[in-house]
């Protein structure tokens, strides 16, 4: 039986990303710590990077070569977003090439990403993309640095960005995710006052206060993709250094209430917002329609849920 205690949980050795991350993340020990060493060489050849990298094609994607967005949520574009969740770096031959493939198929000339057959660069594509790469060790690449250009320069002058083009709102949160990866000594005056902003657009909704009620961004999901919910939006403001403003009651007292007794947290769904706005728009556009792709099984309890709750609980004053 697994122990009721949720750090000890993290830390078995059945998924040493995890236990890397709990270590270094929780813990705070250095990558120099000798049993942090070993979760992270554990990390390519056990558990669910593991098993990610075993259908990766040895000329570096996943699923097709010729596009590597679709089919969601299968392919290249993807599993390198979970990859980089996961503690993986360029470090590892495969990780580098398809993060070199991913760079030239997805660099636009105005210094965005996004995805093959575009010309311009889109936000949640950017935003993924810088984060996971700086995640995986670009930081100091010419097209990561570019990207974050972009995320200054197409920022709304009143905070926020905007994914799909109807204006600002609280789905357009892969901008914010970057930057809180984004190492601090790399940022611009521009870079500063476009997260200082955005925060404030996110603090004064209460991380939620957008239209008609929307549940689904009470449902905690992973991976996180494109989709927005509350742990989405604490976790990047926490790690952004926004930890003691009131204006996160809300979603902190959501994602103490939704603990469950064992001190873990659930996967509520894979993808929440299926069942909502989105649902209408598959059935609408079928030829659109996705697979899901899931580590873990909803309804039950979650690693990589525990992990980022925990993370965010550890950062409050």
């Amino acid at each position: 039986m697994a122990s009721k205690n949720p750090l000890e949980w993290l830390l078995e050795e059945d998924q040493p990303a995890v236990r890397y991350l709990a270590l270094t993340t929780l813990q705070g020990k250095p990558e120099t710590a000798s049993e942090v060493r070993a979760a992270n060489a554990q990390i390519p050849k056990k558990g669910w990077a593991a098993d990610i990298l075993a259908r990766q094609d040895p000329a570096g994607w996943w699923a097709r070569g010729e596009n590597l967005y679709t089919p969601k949520y299968l392919s290249t574009n993807w599993m390198l977003l979970i990859l980089a969740d996961l503690g993986l770096t360029g470090a590892d031959p495969r990780i580098d090439k398809a993060c070199k493939l991913w760079i030239r198929k997805f660099s636009m000339e105005d210094g965005g990403f996004s995805m093959s057959g575009t010309k311009r660069g889109h936000l949640c594509t950017t935003g993924n993309m810088a984060r996971a790469l700086v995640q995986f060790g670009y930081a100091d690449h010419p097209k990561v640095r570019s990207a974050f250009e972009w995320l200054e320069k197409t920022r709304d002058k009143n905070g926020g960005w905007s994914c799909f083009g109807s204006g600002r709102n609280l789905d357009s949160w892969e901008g914010m995710s970057a930057f809180a990866v984004y190492p601090r000594g790399r940022w611009t005056a521009g870079m500063t006052r476009a997260v200082e902003d955005a925060a404030e657009f996110y603090l004064q909704r209460e991380l939620h206060k957008q239209g008609d009620p929307y549940r689904p961004w009470e449902r905690f999901h992973y991976p996180v993709h494109y989709y927005y919910d509350l742990l989405v939006g604490l976790d990047f403001l926490t790690a952004l250094g926004y930890t003691d403003d009131p204006r996160l009651d809300y979603a902190l007292t959501l994602l103490k209430k939704k603990r469950r007794p064992d001190g873990r947290w659930n996967l509520d769904a894979v993808h929440p917002d299926l069942e909502g706005k989105m649902a209408e728009w598959y059935a609408k556009y079928p030829k659109h329609a996705l697979t899901p792709f899931a580590l873990e099984r909803a309804g039950e309890p979650s690693k990589m849920i525990t992990l980022t709750a925990m993370r965010v609980l550890g950062r409050l004053p």
